[in-house]
Formats: structure tokens, C-alpha cells, sequence
């Protein structure tokens, strides 16, 4: 979180129905579409992600729908769970831990399913436990070529802010997504936008809650209306400032190309680590591998013991191995620059060395040159 954002959070509470708050949520209404390139509206909640999964379908859906859950890595099945409570019907097309979504497979289902009781097709850009990144594109090409009518509902928290999102051209109804990862915003806020279909699909939708109603937020111009009460001031202050700092950087395509470039570094010095009897990427796949975050699996190595190292004695944290993922996750994201990367990667690399980890070679020099040729362009 970048100190400027920490700071901006610290403000005096102001009026909550005019002044700095309003203009600031008139600011950040304005700039969020482009984070995700779409013309569609954008809801703000204050709630973290699963509060944006919520939002989602109980606009949209019916009690007594069906809907097709992408099975790839932890996080998509965990919002097919959140559905299910609305008495939808929930199915998973099964996928693993270690590879992207099939669109063979979405196209396959989605032709059987004559009579359309699907009515949405529910996945993640990138799923935060596996690091797996899916291809959106392939994956709207494949409905399209069943003539399927399903929205196409994407779960972007773990990706938005870091990867390129081209909501509009890509044919996504709704993007889902939160403040704390790309966005350098503290937890708190969930993001929704809804596109033509989606806002169209309400209409019919007899699931929906009252506090996170889009007719309540979108038919009264309040800006309290808007936020179903009190707005989340610190917030909002301290999302008004991430945004100021992404066009001071040059625009999110810029930001794009930082994250791909920072998590090209990190990926080649993970590949120096790699040994048959050490570590290992949990995506087999270079070609899905998210700009965000990297899953690195430690078979023979004590994974515990290796984040205890990392955490107590060399003061770095590493985010824990999860859906049974046996390592550790390296968070490339939001607020980042090669010092900090750099700092992490040979911190990894120390402990890695004082556990008498196998290693192919030293994996820092692999991360310079891919930081120094990008410094060269």
C-alpha cells in the first residue's frame, strides 16, 4: 500500500452528503470504467470481494436458476458456494489446481445444455491460490460458438489493477473485483461492473437483496442512495489517491506493463530455483501464468519452516500455500518496484540456501537481466 494511500485514509470524516467525499466519489465513478475498459456502470460496496460475488448474482439471477462454475484453482468453486445459498442450482465443470480452464470443454457443455437452464457461466481471470491465469477471450469464444445465451461473469479480484481487462471487446457481462490487491487500496471495498446484459437481466431477477440492490443504488442520484447509506469516507479518500497515482505512472497500460515485466522477473528466477528434489511452479503452463501472483510448490522442502525463516529471521512475509497447495504464493501486485522485488527475491533465495534446498542455480541474476532489459526499452 503505497504511503500516500495510508495517509489519504487518515483524513478527517467529513459530511457525508456533500462536500470532499461526494466530489471524490464523483472522481473515482468517472475514472473506474477504464480500469477494466467498459462502458458499462460501475457499483462500489463496501465489503471485500465475496461482498462483489453476492452483488452479482443476486442481481442477475433467479431462484431456481442454474449456472456453470469454470472449475480452476480454489476461489471459483468457493463463489459457486455463495450462489448455491440463494437456492440456485450450481454446477462445476471440474478443472484442477495446476492448469487453465478448457474452453473445449465450456463450448462442450454449454452445446448439450438445448434448453439453456444455464443462465450464467461463472469463472476467474486469475484464482489467487493457483496463480492460474485464464484466457477470458477463448473462454467468450467458446460460449459464442455454442450460441449460448448465459452472462459471462468474471471474477477479477486477484487480477484487476495488474492484468490487462478489456471488459467491453472481451464480451464480459460482469467484472467482479476489490481495493487490497491491484487497486493498492486497504480491504474494504468490492467492485462491480455491469455491462448492457447484465443491467437487463435484472429485470427479471428474484434473488435480489435490498443492500446491494442495483434499482436502489441506481434510482435515486444521492450519492447516499448510491452507497445504501453512510459511504465508506476512508476509503474512498484513500482509492481517490491510488487513482491519482496510476496517472502520475502514465495511465493503467503503463501499471500493465510494470506488473508483467516485475512478474517476468520473479518467474525467472523462480526457473533458476526449480530442481526436481526442490521447488517447482505450480502452473505446468508459462503461457497462464498470472502477472500478479506466482504459486510455488516445495515438495521435499518444509514449507512452514521455509515461511518461519522468511517471516522471524529475515523479514519477509510469503503468503501461505492454499487449496492444498503445498509452498508458498508470491504476491507481485499493486504498489511494486524492482527494489522490492529484488529485496524479496534474494531474501527467497537466503532461505532457500539455508535449508540446503536443491537449486538449479542462483535465480537473481535471471531476474536482473529481465528488469535490466526492460529498464533498456
Amino acid at each position: 500500500m503505497p504511503q500516500r494511500v495510508l495517509e489519504a485514509m487518515g483524513r478527517p470524516m467529513t459530511d457525508l452528503y456533500e462536500g470532499p467525499v461526494v466530489a471524490a466519489s464523483e472522481v473515482i465513478r468517472r475514472q473506474l470504467p477504464d480500469v477494466v475498459n467498459t462502458s458499462g456502470e460501475v457499483f462500489i460496496i463496501t465489503s471485500n470481494g465475496h461482498g462483489g460475488w453476492q452483488m452479482a448474482t443476486s442481481n442477475t439471477l433467479s431462484r431456481g436458476d442454474k449456472v456453470l462454475v469454470l472449475g480452476s484453482g480454489r476461489f471459483p468453486e468457493i463463489w459457486g458456494t455463495y450462489t448455491a445459498v440463494s437456492d440456485i442450482e450450481v454446477e462445476v465443470l471440474e478443472g484442477d489446481m495446476r492448469t487453465a480452464v478448457d474452453p473445449e470443454a465450456v463450448y462442450s457443455r454449454l452445446a448439450a445444455d438445448h434448453n439453456h437452464e444455464i443462465k450464467a457461466v461463472l469463472c476467474v481471470h486469475v484464482d489467487t491460490a493457483s496463480s492460474v491465469r485464464n484466457d477470458i477471450p477463448a473462454l467468450r469464444a467458446a460460449i459464442d460458438a455454442a450460441a449460448h445465451p448465459a452472462l459471462f461473469m468474471v471474477d477479477g479480484i486477484a487480477s484487476i489493477g495488474c492484468e490487462e481487462f478489456n471488459m467491453d471487446h472481451w464480451g464480459v457481462d460482469i467484472v467482479v473485483s476489490a481495493s487490497q490487491k491491484g487497486l493498492m487500496v486497504p480491504p474494504g471495498l468490492g467492485f462491480v461492473w455491469a455491462g448492457p446484459k447484465a443491467l437487463a437481466a435484472h429485470a427479471r431477477a428474484d434473488s435480489r437483496v435490498g443492500y446491494f440492490d442495483w434499482e436502489a443504488r441506481l434510482s435515486n442520484l444521492s450519492h447516499y442512495h448510491y452507497y445504501a447509506g453512510t459511504p465508506p469516507m476512508a476509503h474512498l479518500f484513500a482509492l481517490e489517491a491510488a487513482l491519482e497515482l496510476v496517472v502520475e505512472e502514465g495511465g493503467w497500460h503503463k501499471v500493465w506493463h510494470r506488473h508483467k515485466v516485475l512478474a517476468q522477473a520473479a518467474r525467472a528466477a523462480i526457473q533458476q530455483w526449480a530442481h526436481p528434489d526442490g521447488i517447482e511452479f505450480n502452473i505446468k503452463d508459462e503461457s497462464v501464468r498470472a502477472n500478479s501472483v506466482t504459486t510455488v510448490r516445495t515438495n521435499t522442502i518444509d514449507a512452514g519452516e521455509l515461511r518461519r525463516r522468511s517471516n522471524e529471521q529475515a523479514g519477509l512475509v510469503l503468503g501461505l500455500g492454499i487449496g492444498d497447495v503445498p509452498g508458498f504464493r508470491l504476491a507481485h501486485m499493486g504498489h511494486l518496484n524492482p527494489p522490492m522485488l529484488m529485496g524479496a527475491l534474494g531474501t527467497i533465495e537466503a532461505v532457500l540456501v539455508s535449508m540446503g534446498a536443491p537449486m538449479t542455480s542462483s535465480g537473481l541474476a535471471a531476474a536482473a537481466a529481465v528488469i535490466g532489459a526492460a529498464l533498456d526499452e
